[in-house]
């Protein structure tokens, strides 16, 4: 026998609540109501479908794990963080950054995104840029989406610094490598500097 359509509503409520990871498809079967009666319960509930829950929670989480920036501050959507290890993010390139007269991307987001990963790889409160050597490989366009992929090659905390290599891709083709040398002000530096 299905339920009413109010205690239905509460129990999808609470469903999604406990694992927001579940599809339209299984809460239809769940509550055995067609998977478009589910969609109009979730309207009316104001929950937003699978993909946006799923990136609502991803950004609650590295909200949580990344320290060195907010994160929307970091230029491009992390989908993998390990501190002091590893990170990766993707970048849709719009309109608005590329040239008109061509369609390609402008340099400095290419750039922007690799630097704020670099950044956001860093396990403390403060880490800056020092200097990075970059290499812009192709061009990117309108359209396409940019992976990069950020990994801590060495570390020299006497000296408070990283060193991250960042290869940003199209379709798994290398566009843009990026290797920044980073400042990190560790509890020890803060002592050191008074």
């Amino acid at each position: 026998m299905r339920r009413p359509k109010k205690e239905r509503q509460q129990a999808l409520k609470d469903t999604i609540r406990d694992n927001p990871f579940v599809t339209d498809e299984e809460l239809s079967v769940e509550f055995d109501v067609s998977v478009q009666t589910i969609r109009l319960d979730r309207m009316e509930l104001a929950i937003p479908e699978l993909r946006e829950r799923i990136k609502h929670v991803a950004v609650k989480t590295f909200e949580d794990e990344v320290k060195s920036l907010p994160i929307d501050e970091v230029i491009g959507e992390i989908i993998d963080i390990e501190l002091d290890k590893k990170a990766i993010s993707i970048f849709d390139v719009k309109p608005e950054h590329v040239f008109q007269r061509n369609q390609i991307a402008r340099g400095h987001h290419l750039f922007a995104q690799a630097n704020s990963l670099a950044v956001a790889v860093m396990n403390e409160e403060l880490a800056l840029t020092v200097k990075s050597e970059l290499q812009f490989l192709r061009p990117v366009t309108a359209g396409q989406r940019v992976v990069a992929k950020a990994e801590v090659i060495d570390s020299h905390p006497e000296k408070n610094r990283a060193f991250v290599k960042v290869v940003s891709a199209v379709d798994q083709v290398t566009v843009f490598i990026g290797t920044f040398e980073m400042y990190r002000m560790t509890e020890q530096s803060e002592g050191d500097e008074k």
